[in-house]
């Protein structure tokens, strides 16, 4: 009897051992304020309704086919992965299309038919494209913090801002290697592809943003030289920057000729 105590014990140590090793996430529920990140397709489904559209990656660059939602139920989702394919919502807010994307992830330890797919990024674009001011009027779910201090990064495409605190449980969505020693935020990043003018203001043009969750521990120690941190563009401070001084037109030398 005492022996067959101790197989037993030693087998739900095993299966306890198991179970930490292997995290998986045991409620779906947003991680972030945005509200998004986190949830399941059901659960998405149940908030915004079935979407108007599915869209699947055909290269690494942005090109993709879109499927009507009925088609690819039907038909295109059996043909690739289940988590290749975003779901598309479009809505017209004050004259702009601004279409929602939502990719997903899965969990890796769960191998069964099905799985559920988790939102992992949030790709939204405008058209026409609209200045950095008026994304909060387009996106109830951008919030964007009014402290000079908060986090904030560009390059000559691209705005990055980090807001509120980190969360253990959004480690799920990443794959980044050694991701355990990091701490993973909500982030939202602004693109341009028309590019951003050296002195950033807040009337440049944006065509798509993406909410997602990156680490402020990475971009500091390892992105340094790709990413200029500035101050917060939504922040009072950002407005009453004095600008710099105009750059004075260099003289060309004119060649003086012996008579």
């Amino acid at each position: 009897m005492p022996a067959r105590q101790s197989r037993s014990c030693l087998m739900w140590l095993l299966l306890l051992g198991v179970v930490l090793c292997f995290p998986r996430p045991l409620a779906a529920a947003p991680y972030f304020e945005d509200g998004f990140l986190g949830l399941t397709q059901q659960e998405l489904h149940a908030r915004l309704g079935l979407p108007q559209a599915v869209r699947d990656r055909k290269s690494a660059l942005r090109v993709f086919t879109y499927y009507p939602i009925s088609d690819w139920q039907k038909y295109f989702s059996k043909l690739v992965s289940p988590e290749n394919g975003e779901d598309v919502y479009t809505y017209t807010r004050n004259g702009i299309d601004v279409r929602y994307s939502f990719a997903y992830t899965v969990d890796p330890n769960d191998t069964s038919d099905t799985r559920p797919l988790f939102v992992r990024l949030v790709d939204i674009e405008f058209t026409p494209p609209v200045p950095i001011a008026q994304i909060p009027s387009l996106v109830p779910e951008f919030v964007p913090s009014r402290d000079p201090q908060a986090p904030a990064f560009r390059s000559n495409i691209w705005v990055l801002l980090f807001k509120g605190p980190s969360s253990d449980a959004a480690r799920f969505l990443i794959k980044e290697k050694g991701k355990e020693q990091l701490d993973w935020t909500l982030t939202f990043q602004l693109f341009s592809l028309q590019g951003l003018p050296d002195r950033l203001t807040t009337k440049a043009p944006v065509d798509r943003m993406e909410i997602s969750t990156q680490s402020l521990q990475l971009v500091k120690q390892r992105q340094r030289h790709t990413h200029e941190a500035i101050v917060n563009p939504y922040s009072p401070e950002f407005a009453e920057r004095i600008p710099p001084p105009a750059p004075q037109p260099k003289k060309i030398p004119v060649p003086h000729y012996a008579e």
